[in-house]
């Protein structure tokens, strides 16, 4: 996929500056493809040499005279092409991923803070696009919206959003709970051996130290013997 049929399917909503084509892609596209406006508007530029979007200029007064742009013949066509076309395998390339699964060598204790800023993040998300859903669904439920809607593209795709970070949420809510349940394990097993080394150094401290003892202790307790000299013999 690129920015160009990106852009294309963004204006089949119709006529639309380059400001708008950034608020549409923040709030409803940026699930499944970012763009900078900058990236836009250098994409509106080619698209409108290359005849595939037109662009008129309306002028303002006070401020700016802005350009609105809409799709031509070619465009359309050219989209539609790209819809019959195979789409190219998608690739995961997630950070915190390999920072989860390099966490048994490295810092848990942070990779877990990152996978609950992670589930924050998804929140965030989740609220945004609850907020659009109601607005695209204006009072209607969902399969009435689906079945009456003039396009249902727009509304499948931030459907696709949602499950994305509902599902981001599960697996952040499983891997915190396997990451605290042996950080509490090691925890306490780093408590016991203290204890074990605490409780032998208190034994030995106040055990008592005998000392001029035969074998087996031969002689404790044990009055000293009187010795007499022996009679002398002629």
């Amino acid at each position: 996929m690129s920015l160009k049929h990106a852009v294309l399917a963004a204006l089949l909503e119709g006529e639309a500056s380059g400001y708008d084509l950034a608020k549409i892609f923040d709030v409803s596209v940026a699930n499944f493809w970012a763009a900078t406006p900058q990236q836009l508007y250098r994409e509106l530029d080619k698209l409108a040499e290359a005849g595939l979007i037109t662009a008129r200029v309306v002028e303002q007064e006070r401020r700016p005279n802005k350009r609105m742009f809409s799709l031509t013949e070619p465009g359309m066509r050219d989209l539609a092409a790209y819809t019959a076309a195979p789409p190219r395998p998608s690739a995961v390339r997630d950070e915190l991923l390999v920072q989860v699964q390099a966490c048994d060598g490295g810092d848990t204790a942070a990779v877990r803070g990152f996978v609950a800023q992670r589930m924050e993040t998804s929140r965030a998300k989740l609220a945004r696009y609850d907020r659009l859903r109601e607005w695209m669904l204006a009072g209607r439920d969902e399969e009435t919206y689906l079945d009456e809607a003039e396009r249902v593209g727009p509304y499948l795709t931030l459907m696709r959003g949602r499950f994305f970070e509902e599902e981001n949420l599960r697996w952040g809510e499983r891997a915190l709970t396997v990451l605290d349940r042996r950080a509490a394990a090691r925890d306490g097993a780093t408590a016991d051996a203290t204890a074990a080394r605490t409780a032998t150094a208190t034994a030995t401290a106040g055990a008592p130290i005998l000392t001029g003892l035969g074998r087996g202790g031969a002689g404790l307790d044990r009055a000293p013997e009187r010795v007499t000299a022996s009679p002398t013999v002629r």
